[in-house]
């Protein structure tokens, strides 16, 4: 049975999309299955994977409001699965607000999915609304990016209580994957100052592999490819391949 993982953070910019993007590159080329759920109404996943959305084309917002099947919302976009999304699905928001339980209309869709991908990965728009709630009620895990930027601790207190809120209500099984560190750049004391403090928080929940600061990674997001198509060799597609691989070994060791 697959995983399924939500990348989280609601603190924007700090490189929530490009992880999923390139982790599901790097674990496709490693032969594994990977389904992509775009929950985010920019709909920055989708673009990112080079997918131009059409207003004919269904979405994951026609998938939660129970309009068409999940299975007629994936596509293969070069060899990764993934359920589109666009502006419709901030409409969710305030559809689903009366609706019972509602925190589950994600779950319900995915769960199913499990046994047919190795990982599933949901992105989430930046804030802490109900989309990021069904993204977490619907999870194992959850990954959390930082930036290696001022303030980069900020509101993560609020991410976490978000998460033990989850726990407690609606998802009692759901676990910290890990924090990774994105936008690393080793000339700067900052950047060190940072691993040092996240590292003193999370300990061994912190990845020891970090994304630097690397032209390349927004560049291939601008062109509708990950950063192991646009530029495999660049220190930005190294440094996903060796997370992608720390994520594989944690999933064998059963962490």
């Amino acid at each position: 049975m697959g995983k399924i993982i939500t990348v989280s953070n609601q603190k924007g910019g700090v490189g929530k999309t490009t992880t999923i993007i390139n982790l599901a590159a790097a674990l496709t080329a490693m032969k594994k299955d990977i389904l992509v759920v775009d929950l985010d109404p920019q709909g920055n996943a989708t673009s990112g994977l080079g997918f131009e959305i059409s207003d004919s084309h269904p979405t994951i917002y026609n998938a939660l409001m129970e309009q068409i099947p999940i299975k007629d919302v994936i596509i293969n976009q070069n060899g990764i699965y993934l359920t589109p999304a666009n502006i419709h699905l901030s409409g969710a928001l305030v559809e689903l607000i009366n609706e019972p339980k509602r925190e589950y209309k994600l779950k319900n869709i995915i769960y199913p999915l499990k046994n047919d991908y190795d990982f599933i990965f949901i992105d989430t728009p930046p804030s802490l609304g109900l989309l990021t709630i069904n993204a977490l009620a619907a999870s194992d895990e959850v990954l959390i990016p930082v930036q290696c930027e001022f303030f980069a601790l900020e509101g993560l207190s609020q991410l976490l209580k978000t998460i033990k809120m989850v726990q407690n209500t609606s998802n009692n099984q759901l676990l910290l994957n890990g924090v990774v560190l994105t936008m690393y750049d080793t000339r700067t004391n900052l950047s060190k100052e940072v691993h040092e403090e996240v590292k003193k928080y999370f300990e061994s929940k912190l990845y020891k592999t970090m994304i630097p600061r690397n032209i390349s990674i927004p560049e291939s997001s601008s062109h509708g490819v990950s950063v192991l198509q646009y530029e495999p060799k660049s220190a930005g597609a190294i440094a996903y391949w060796n997370l992608a691989k720390e994520i594989l070994q944690q999933t064998t060791l059963g962490a």
